[in-house]
């Protein structure tokens, strides 16, 4: 039996139940927002570390949300690969779910107002819309993943919205460096959303969803990745060069370029959900790696100031 659809026990259904390998969403835009401020001044470590917690809870929560509004709507079941499993697989009550869901986003709300005490309240309404968006994405009458726009709601939540209140919370105000080194985080996150459309696109068709994927066909998403990827790197290449904030040392990320390649391959050799799984997971690690990297890389300028 494929490890996808695998039964799991203990605590490994309630790890599988949280979609590990999409958490990597939530915790490089605090990093690299982090970075950012680091150019600016210097940073909070008890800040950095509520907002990484509070992120990955959010994040967690919102996979929650979406394994109970997809068993509820009769989407998923045993055969269905790339979820966490815990209700068709592993024998959880929806209602568990659902409330270790509600659990999670009361956490990470009491993250949240211990943020705001130490930078600003505004913060707080900001973090409310991000948990709202995370709710609706896949609850409420009309989910924001049966859509066209989950990738964008998804890279401009997970990575705009949370880099600017990263950097904000450490810097006490707003510019325009993080706002440009976050649209191409904003593109890789939006690019694992999209990979797990093209996985689903079938199921999701059948089922009503209108996703980008399903409107324009699995050729041109896979080449939308592709064209999307090479922009992140061409707005890498410009900050590098730019007057204020320019530094070689961003040019790390370069480092992980063989991996979206590797990905847009797998996505044109693969066709069942199950084949297109190692595409789905390079997508997840391309966000780590080069996340990683041009956190790194803007680190390294901020302390260097070269």
């Amino acid at each position: 039996m494929s490890e996808h659809l695998a039964t799991q026990t203990g605590f490994k259904k309630y790890y599988h139940l949280m979609r590990p390998h999409t958490l990597t969403a939530s915790f490089v835009p605090v990093l690299v927002g982090t970075a950012a401020a680091k150019v600016f001044g210097d940073i909070r470590l008890d800040l950095l570390i509520v907002m990484l917690i509070a992120c990955l809870l959010i994040q967690a929560a919102t996979n929650m949300f979406n394994e109970y509004f997809d068993y509820k709507r009769g989407l998923d079941d045993h055969t269905s690969v790339g979820i966490g499993g815990a209700i068709v697989r592993n024998g959880m009550s929806p209602k568990s779910v659902y409330n270790l869901a509600v659990a999670f986003y009361i956490i990470a709300a009491i993250l949240g107002l211990y943020i705001c005490w130490q930078s600003s309240w505004l913060i707080l309404l900001v973090g409310i819309i991000c948990m709202a968006v995370g709710y609706f994405y896949t609850g409420g009458p009309v989910p924001i993943s049966w859509t066209p726009f989950g990738e964008i709601f998804a890279g401009f939540f997970m990575g705009f919205v949370i880099i600017m209140i990263t950097f904000y919370i450490h810097t006490g105000h707003l510019s325009v460096y993080p706002a440009v080194l976050s649209i191409p985080v904003s593109i890789n996150i939006g690019m694992i959303n999209m990979a797990n459309n093209i996985r689903d696109r079938v199921k999701d068709k059948i089922s009503g969803r209108k996703t980008f994927v399903i409107l324009v066909g699995k050729n041109i998403a896979i080449i939308t990745i592709a064209i999307l990827y090479a922009l992140s790197f061409i707005i890498i290449l410009y900050v590098t060069f730019t007057k204020d904030y320019g530094s070689l040392f961003l040019l790390i990320v370069f480092l992980s370029a063989n991996l979206p390649i590797k990905a847009v391959r797998r996505f044109f050799k693969g066709d069942k959900p199950i084949e297109l799984m190692p595409a789905m997971k390079v997508t997840g690690q391309f966000n780590t790696v080069f996340g990683f990297l041009l956190a790194i890389g803007i680190y390294l300028s901020a302390i260097t100031g070269i």
